[in-house]
Order: structure tokens, then sequence, then C-alpha cells
């Protein structure tokens, strides 16, 4: 809207790199994990290392990596299997794309403990469950998302989900309890990541909500993550497959990045990555590649 105050993101620092309103940062998903709700997502190790190298070329500054299905459906996974599906990747990423950021998506301290010196980010989308996890990420000095679950624990769908005041006013209230934690345990303001946490222990409603609302959470003065690729919420606003939901995820993703989103997470990377930049561009924060037409 003409003459409209768009939200300023607060940037996200990593490792000498900014990202900001004129470059969010994309970040690519890569599943170490047999069963993920994305099947294109999947990857033994040999793939899950040729689909860093396809991200990388594509456009993606972040990987995020994980070895458990968020969900309940699936076998058990122990530490150790969870450690054995990932560090490899690690080690090997680190090797060959030395310039690329590492996050590790675990909600279990002695798996990022056993990634030390491995990663940028450690992405705990389950909300602190392991009260020891900010600790590490202060140690290893590491970037720290902070999630919003509505109290679930680790691979927990949401049933019956009800918040009193409403889901937004309760994970801005969360968020910003969790971000002031890891600002006493000494994380900088600008490697906490702030991520409503779409689809976690919320119904459709809520996540539209929550997206409807990404400029209120970037108000709390950290970088702000959008989790919304291929997610339910899409699949259940527009009554489509996992396979059909490109569309309605980028239509999140320039919604959240108008608002000041300054990570994107992705499973399709090229076309995030335009997106973002388009709306970049479409903000005044980005200047157009080229500018030819009528000069």
């Amino acid at each position: 809207m003409s003459g409209s105050v768009l939200p300023d993101p607060a940037p996200l620092i990593l490792r000498g790199q900014r990202f900001d309103a004129s470059h969010p940062a994309v970040m690519a998903v890569i599943n170490r994990t047999p069963d993920s709700f994305y099947s294109p997502a999947r990857h033994t190790l040999d793939d899950a290392l040729r689909r860093l190298d396809e991200v990388v070329d594509q456009g993606a500054d972040i990987v995020d990596v994980g070895g458990v299905r968020a969900g309940q459906d699936g076998p058990e996974v122990t530490v150790a299997e969870e450690i054995d599906r990932v560090r490899p990747f690690l080690e090997q990423a680190r090797r060959h794309h030395p310039e690329i950021l590492l996050s590790l998506d675990t909600w279990r301290s002695e798996v990022a403990r056993a990634c030390a010196g491995l990663v940028d980010v450690i992405n705990d989308t389950w909300a602190g469950a392991d009260p020891q996890l900010v600790q590490v990420a202060a140690q290893l000095e590491t970037g720290h998302v902070v999630s919003h679950t509505g109290g679930l624990p680790p691979r927990t769908d949401p049933h019956h989900v009800h918040y009193d005041n409403g889901v937004v006013a309760d994970a801005l209230t969360q968020l910003a309890a969790a971000a002031a934690r890891d600002e006493a345990a000494g994380i900088p303001s600008e490697r906490i990541i702030v991520d409503p946490t779409l689809d976690f222990g919320k119904t459709t409603a809520d996540s539209l909500a929550c997206v409807r609302a990404t400029d209120r959470f970037v108000a709390l003065g950290h970088p702000v993550l959008v989790a919304a690729s291929r997610k339910d919420f899409v699949g259940e606003t527009l009554d489509l497959p996992v396979d059909d939901r490109l569309e309605g995820t980028l239509a999140t993703v320039a919604v959240s990045a108008w608002l000041g989103a300054t990570v994107v997470r992705a499973h399709d990377i090229a076309a995030t990555r335009r997106v973002v930049d388009m709306v970049a561009a479409i903000r005044g924060d980005r200047a157009p590649a080229l500018s030819l037409r009528g000069v």
C-alpha cells in the first residue's frame, strides 16, 4: 500500500555473513531421514551431498539438516542413531562447501554437542524441550532458533488445540521469553532466530493467523524465520496433497518476506530465492539486477 511503513527486520549475522531486508536468507531443507513427510526430502548420505551441491547452486544461504521426522509417525530414533545420520553429512558439507552456513535441526543437546565445530545454527523446533540445548548453543557460539509449539513435547501432533487469548498472543509471549533466556545465556540478539513454528501445536487457522502477524514477531527485535514449505496448513487451506503445495508455499513466503521475515526455510530453493529477492526489490530494499527498460 502506497505510503505504508514496512517492518524493518532485525538482521541475522552468522560467521561474518549478514542477512536482512535486502538479502533474506534462504534455508534449504535436507533431511537425513527415510520417512520425511515430503518424499523428495528423504536422503541417503550420498544423495544428501548431491542435493547439497544443487541447493548451493540454486542460491541457498543456509542448509538445515535433520535426522528425526518431526511428526509422531515412524519409528523411535535414538540419540546415537540421530548423530550417525547427521554428523557424517555435516562433516562432508563443511569440507566441500566451507562457505555455506550449516544448521542442525534437533531438540537434543547431546546431538548438538556431538556436532560441535560443524554447525552455525541449532534449530530447536521443539521449544526448549531439552533445557540444556540453549547452553550448548551459547557454548558453541552458534545461532539458535527459538520456537513455539503450544507446550507439546517432541514428535507430537496437535490435537484439540486451543489458546485462551489466541495463538498469536501466546506465541509472542512464549517467543519473547525464550529469546530473553537465550540472551541471558549469552547468545547475541542477532543470532537468536524467532520461529512462530507453523503447523506445530497449531490448527490451520492458527498458522494462517501467525503468517498474518509476521510483522508482530519481527517487532520482538530478532530475525524471524518462517518455515512454511509444503506444510499441512497450506494443504488444508487449498485442499491439496503435499506434492501440489508449491504455489501456496510461495504465497506464504511472499507475504512473510513483505512483513519482515529474515529467514525462509524451503524445499524449493530456486523458486524461493526468486520470490524473496523480488519481494525485497518491491519493498525497496534491493536494487533490480538490471535496470535497462526505458532508459
